[in-house]
């Protein structure tokens, strides 16, 4: 297929989009041209194309293109899709079916936890987690497994001053100094949570989901009713999690910890 007439067309809208999606806002078609030193006449047919498609919006006060609605489903799709997600789910269905409790996987983007993976236990009350719902991550217990094994420096980065803590309870970290206080007991105890945080009445468990360099992936979590589950159950439960999230590591490579 490398003399096919359509792979130079493929590969220029697959450009034009990486192109769109690089910038902080919508563009002139002329720049997308220039930029991709492609024929005006091209890249205007292209728009228009992926404009009557959904995956670019046209701006015509403006004459500017931008990425479309389209693009969004092609995000969402990738969360279902992507390897950790596939790796991930076998392992969450089974620690779930082992503890009774609601488990999940939930990767980082900037200040908030997205969720990947959601399993629910049978006869378990529903969680305000679930697929693609995004929650702060520093009240999570899966965003704090992560969290605590990110240099200092990004963690600094991440929450600059203090109206980066939102809360949901009253209950959580309000500043950087009470933040790393909370890492630095992770790494201690080896696994992350909390409780009352998220959601009255409910407290998680959580640990990190690591690639071949060691990298944070995504954290491995289990919630429960905080009053169901004593000191010891808790510590229970935080290492079958520790074990289901070195498992998902293996399948991405990692070596044993």
């Amino acid at each position: 297929m490398a003399g096919s007439s359509d792979v130079p067309a493929a590969r220029a809208t697959a450009r034009l989009l990486a192109h769109l999606a690089a910038q902080p806002g919508p563009v002139p078609a002329s720049s997308v041209a220039a930029s991709l030193d492609l024929p005006r006449s091209s890249v205007y047919h292209l728009l228009s194309v992926l404009t009557d498609e959904g995956f670019v919006t046209h701006y015509p006060e403006e004459r500017r293109y931008g990425l479309g609605v389209a693009t969004l489903g092609l995000g969402t799709a990738y969360t279902r899709q992507a390897p950790v997600t596939r790796l991930a789910r076998p392992v969450v269905s089974r620690l779930v079916e082992a503890t009774g409790e609601n488990g999940h996987l939930a990767l980082l983007n900037g200040r908030e936890v997205l969720y990947l993976v959601e399993q629910r236990a049978p006869g378990r009350p529903p969680l305000v987690s679930d697929v693609d719902v995004r929650l702060p991550a520093h009240l999570t217990a899966s965003g704090r497994a992560v969290l605590a094994h990110l240099p200092a420096a990004q963690v600094r980065a991440a929450y600059p001053t203090t109206g980066a803590f939102s809360d949901r309870t009253g209950r959580g970290p309000r500043t950087l100094s009470e933040l790393r206080t909370v890492l630095r007991e992770v790494r201690r105890r080896g696994y992350a949570v909390e409780d009352g945080e998220v959601t009255d009445g409910f407290a998680s468990v959580a640990d990190v989901v690591v690639d071949h360099l060691d990298r944070p992936v995504a954290g491995l979590a289990l919630t429960f009713r905080s009053s169901d589950r004593g000191p010891e159950d808790r510590e229970r439960l935080a290492d079958q999690v520790s074990r289901a999230a070195a498992a998902i590591s293996a399948r991405l490579g990692a070596r044993p910890r």
